[in-house]
């Protein structure tokens, strides 16, 4: 994967590409992930019309579907700033794929190849182009364990970024597990084709964050933590899910577990 060169000067603006994921299942995902941009002095615009970014259709075979869903979004982005997007595996989508789709067009490709410059997993961003530090806050330790999506990991190359905002968080501690590198068993219509290996896959990451003792799953995408607090609520599993954005965002201004504020 070639080196990502980053912007010299902060942004002042950026798109935030909600993802329907977050949209359906985790708003309060997508609100954190504003509130940590508009935390570093960013403004934020949201572009009516967002849908999907068309992994679903592009991952079950259907190029042409996922062309048309790609083609109605690339439009929403005219201004040259980055585009955050709060989930490692439709940034994937967009910075990799999308280019791959408008393949022979040469307008519509050339668009497509611009625009992925300009896509960024939320913790990429405020990582390596904001620098954020979260100072100490009046609130308990907790132990996490990290989840990185598949796409997030092989695709945008995102596990070092959320290791060092995690490792970054004072009061913070995050627990390594056997299994940190496996697929939760999600992977889209994998687990609807597939629910007897999906459901073995979770159980295992279950199983294995559990087994270090903390409490709560950290990553960048939804779908993902969806699929592992199913599974850690119907096995009663002793282990809550958090997206990156609402735990740092909760972490940063000294909000508890509850989501009420230390005293």
């Amino acid at each position: 994967m070639p080196v990502r060169q980053y912007p010299p000067t902060r942004p002042t603006d950026v798109y935030l590409f909600g993802t329907c994921v977050i949209d359906l299942f985790m708003p309060q995902a997508g609100l954190d992930a504003v509130r940590l941009l508009e935390r570093e002095g960013v403004t934020v615009h949201y572009p009516r019309g967002q849908s999907c970014c068309g992994q679903p259709a592009y991952s079950s075979g259907n190029p042409d579907q996922s062309r048309d869903v790609a083609r109605s979004q690339m439009a929403l982005f005219p201004e040259d700033w980055p585009v955050i997007v709060p989930s490692g595996s439709c940034a994937g989508m967009m910075r990799h794929h999308w280019p791959e789709l408008f393949r022979g067009d040469a307008a519509l490709e050339q668009q497509a190849r611009q625009l992925a410059q300009r896509i960024y997993e939320l913790s990429e961003f405020l990582l390596n182009v904001l620098q954020v530090q979260y100072p100490a806050q009046p609130q308990a330790d907790e132990d996490v364990v990290l989840h990185t999506s598949c796409g997030a990991r092989r695709e945008m190359g995102t596990r070092g970024h959320g290791v060092a905002l995690i490792d970054g968080l004072p009061g913070v501690r995050r627990l390594e597990h056997v299994r940190e590198s496996e697929c939760c068993g999600f992977g889209g219509t994998f687990c609807l084709k597939h629910p007897d290996i999906s459901g073995a896959m979770v159980a295992d990451k279950v199983a294995s964050a559990c087994a270090t003792g903390a409490g709560r799953v950290v990553s960048a995408d939804c779908a993902c933590l969806l699929n592992i607090g199913h599974a850690a609520q119907q096995s009663a599993a002793p282990l809550t899910v958090e997206h990156m954005a609402s735990f740092l965002w909760r972490r940063a201004n000294g909000v508890a577990a509850d989501g009420k504020e230390q005293p």
